[in-house]
């Protein structure tokens, strides 16, 4: 189960249990060490007591006592041993730990006057003397790992508390609700996770707003030319005159070619709408091939209108940007300069390179656009007055958004001598 709080709480689980168990291994081990110096200092006092008493070799002495005590005298011979058929050699006087006959021994000597006094017993019997109190060693021990665990998992779950309130917050929004969640009610270990969020209702607020703006524009928009089609079907049908069944289908492919137009830039806007909550792939891209591409495609439509469609100034050099978005962007300035400029007008597309951007330019030198209604065309929907022409009004509004999601910058000018100049600056990196 993929749970922060089940996986939080096995590592914390088993980082109590490795560090229980390394601890209780110490404990024993000090516990071990410290009684075995407590057997050797009552081996200690069991010499000293036994050389401060005499005592003779008897048939009824303990042959099966925990200790061995030997009394030797200074010249080497036994004098006296509580366990007869154990002939532990003499030690040097103090502490000593020793193997003999298969067994491991501790042994403190200890001598006055003409007598040595030797005590010893064996590992094996402070063992059996240690199982004792061995349990009680590990009790405590496994109490205290059942006691931190229970706190520990209420630990967890008051840490993750925090967690469980900004679900809440979130569950009990309401979708047409996407305000900023409160930053400062959550702890700070949450915080950035809180302003991620936040970014995100931001940008989804945003969205959403562009959507529902572009669903009425576009409900709005496609009215009149689908009105227009409507109409001239109607008038086709009813007409029974030929020259008036040519005129009515002129202006019904008219109304469909506008329709289709439309149609193809408000899908061209609502893609762009989307991708413009995230960062596009930005790739390695040469305007300059782009630039006589689209000079080739656009010619027929040039012919048509009787306008010169030329490529200028075209530096070959390499920008980070989304093809498919500047061939979209290029192909609204051309389709725009194709449409206004008029019959006999001139339109150059060119490339140059600068500094720290590469400039795209459609030149023109049709009619222009005021200086005041500069700004006002990059509106959704938005087509001055004066236009002679149809349009959809969403050309431009297009190209900002593109110019936008490459971080660049697009300006309208005046053609010297007269027309319109449109300057789109693509930032080198």
């Amino acid at each position: 189960m993929n749970s922060i709080r089940i996986r939080l709480f096995l590592w914390l689980t088993l980082a109590l249990a490795v560090t229980s168990v390394f601890i209780g291994l110490i404990t024993y081990q000090l516990a071990w060490d410290g009684y075995n110096r407590l057997r050797d200092f009552t081996l200690e006092q069991v010499a000293y007591t036994v050389l401060q008493h005499e005592v003779d070799p008897s048939p009824t002495a303990d042959q099966s006592g925990q200790y061995l005590s030997q009394v030797w005298h200074t010249d080497g011979r036994l004098h006296f041993s509580t366990r007869p058929p154990i002939d532990l050699p003499l030690q040097t006087i103090g502490h000593h730990q020793l193997e003999w006959a298969g067994e491991e021994w501790h042994v403190v000597t200890v001598a006055e006057g003409d007598r040595i006094v030797q005590v010893a017993n064996t590992v094996a019997n402070r063992g059996r003397m240690f199982e004792q109190v061995r349990l009680w060693i590990w009790v405590p021990l496994l109490l205290l790992i059942m006691m931190l665990g229970a706190l520990m998992s209420g630990a967890v779950g008051e840490a993750l508390g925090p967690l469980d309130a900004l679900r809440r917050q979130i569950q009990a929004r309401d979708p047409a609700q996407l305000q900023p969640l409160p930053r400062e009610e959550h702890p700070v270990e949450i915080a950035p996770l809180v302003d991620s969020i936040n970014e995100l209702l931001v940008r989804l607020d945003h969205l959403l707003s562009k959507q529902r703006s572009f669903v009425a524009d576009a409900a709005h928009e496609m009215r009149t030319p689908l009105t227009a089609i409507q109409l001239q079907a109607q008038v086709m049908a009813a007409s029974h005159a030929t020259a008036d069944r040519e005129t009515a289908l002129t202006a019904l492919r008219a109304g469909v070619e506008r329709a289709s137009h439309l149609v193809e830039q408000l899908l061209q806007l609502a893609r762009y709408d989307v991708e413009s909550i995230h960062a596009p792939v930005l790739r390695a891209c040469v305007p300059a091939e782009l630039a006589r591409q689209m000079v080739i495609d656009y010619q027929p439509l040039a012919d048509k209108h009787g306008i010169d469609l030329g490529l200028g100034q075209c530096d070959t050099v390499s920008v980070p940007a989304d093809a498919a978005g500047l061939r979209i962007l290029l192909g609204n300035l051309l389709d725009n300069a194709l449409r206004y400029a008029g019959r006999g007008r001139r339109v150059d597309v060119e490339v140059r390179d600068g500094t720290t951007a590469v400039s795209l330019w459609v030149i023109d030198n049709g009619p222009g656009i005021p200086a005041a209604a500069r700004e006002q065309v990059f509106e959704r929907f938005r087509r001055l007055a004066s236009a002679d022409f149809p349009g959809s009004g969403l050309g431009l509004a297009i190209v900002r958004e593109i110019v936008d999601l490459h971080h660049g910058a697009i300006a309208l000018s005046e053609t010297p001598g007269g027309g319109l100049s449109v300057r789109v600056d693509l930032p080198h990196a």
